[in-house]
């Protein structure tokens, strides 16, 4: 079978290596170096199982930049282009993704639209209604950063936005290339569908924000937080994971999806889901006060990625609270070996480790790692569990 996918991030890209096992699959992207990288098996992204299956797997995967090309004859055509959160429109930016639609409609084709993108509550019916078209439905993707395709091998579960024949089929096209035996499958209208993903990652950014409130706490009071953390996951019902404080949650999804839930609450009364958002802002500004209180001349920021095995620092909480440490006229600098530019936001990004280390008074370290350790008087982390 054909299939198409477009839009190579974590989704798309993770999606298109792990059904060219047994179809063929062209993935679309509007990138050339990206496009090329794929088509010499080189992963645009850090993600470990991506990099090994393009090494050892005979896989069936091109990519390319033409769309009709990568359409034409598709039995499927999954999007996974990206929808950022928009705050002036209050409401995810779904511009990329009707784009897409717009093409294939235009295109006349015998196919079948998977949405993948994270998009607001009722955007599949909307779209039927406003391109006059019933090819389509919303399928939920739960990956985590640099393990994409780990996590498409082993899925918590599939869900499918559709209760029809064709959904049944693309259910088991993920089935089959997947390697756990037993997955979970549901099978619910697609607005539905569409709220599994907002709920779902705005219930782990809620576990996020808990125990970073938690660790602010014992911060502030002079407690030891991972005695706390400790005691309290040792219940069964809460359990001894994604515990670890950090300074806020960040990245593609928890800050963009909380946000749009919250905006798909308009009318209807809620307390929880707007606390999240904000518990996300007063984390950033606690860390940022207790680095301000050490009256530092020069802070160093040590990575901007936020966790260990990805390369991804967009939305990273780390950014937060560098502005906030900046508004107050404190020299930041940034360590970061995946960036190429000499500056990020007006600070200097430094190469060498050993002059980053010495030049600054205070390093503030998300998650930590060996290559700091003989700095340790330096640093400034909330990483207990080294994990996560």
């Amino acid at each position: 079978m054909k299939i198409a996918v477009a839009g190579t991030g974590y989704v798309g890209l993770s999606l298109a290596t792990l059904l060219s096992q047994k179809n063929e699959v062209v993935a679309l992207d509007i990138i050339p170096e990206k496009v090329e990288k794929i088509n010499k098996r080189i992963s645009p992204i850090q993600d470990e199982y991506i990099e090994k299956y393009f090494k050892e797997k005979e896989l069936n995967l091109k990519a390319t930049l033409d769309y009709k090309e990568a359409f034409t004859g598709a039995k499927y055509i999954i999007i996974s282009t990206p929808t950022n959160y928009d705050p002036d429109k209050n409401y995810f930016d779904t511009s990329s993704v009707e784009d897409i639609i717009m093409k294939v409609k235009s295109m006349n084709i015998d196919t079948t639209m998977v949405i993948k993108s994270t998009v607001p509550v009722g955007f599949i019916n909307s779209m039927k209604e406003k391109y006059e078209i019933d090819n389509i439905m919303f399928s939920p993707e739960f990956l985590r950063e640099g393990k994409a395709l780990y996590d498409n091998l082993y899925p918590s579960r599939i869900i499918v936005g559709e209760k029809s024949k064709r959904a049944e089929v693309f259910a088991n096209l993920l089935k089959k290339c997947c390697l756990k035996r037993k997955v979970p499958i549901k099978y619910m209208n697609s607005t539905e569908a569409e709220a599994v993903k907002l709920f779902s990652n705005t219930y782990l950014a809620l576990r996020v924000a808990y125990f970073n409130e938690l660790d602010t706490y014992a911060e502030v009071k002079g407690l030891n937080t991972k005695d706390i953390i400790d005691g309290v996951c040792l219940d069964p019902r809460i359990g001894d994971f994604y515990n670890n404080p950090s300074f806020g949650f960040g990245g593609y999804c928890l800050p963009k999806d909380t946000k749009q839930l919250k905006a798909n609450y308009k009318d209807v009364p809620e307390n929880i889901i707007s606390a999240i958002v904000e518990a996300n802002r007063t984390r950033k500004d606690h860390i940022a006060n207790m680095i301000i209180e050490r009256k530092p001349s020069i802070v160093g920021i040590y990575r901007l990625t936020m966790k260990a095995g990805s390369d991804n620092f967009r939305a990273s909480a780390i950014q937060g609270v560098m502005k906030r440490i900046k508004a107050k006229g404190i020299t930041v600098v940034v360590y970061e070996p995946t960036i190429g530019e000499d500056n990020f936001f007006n600070s200097k990004v430094i190469r060498d480790l050993d002059e980053f280390k010495k030049i600054s008074d205070v390093i503030i370290v998300n998650r930590l790692d060996d290559n700091i350790k003989d700095v340790k008087n330096k640093i400034y982390t909330r990483d207990l569990f080294a994990r996560d």
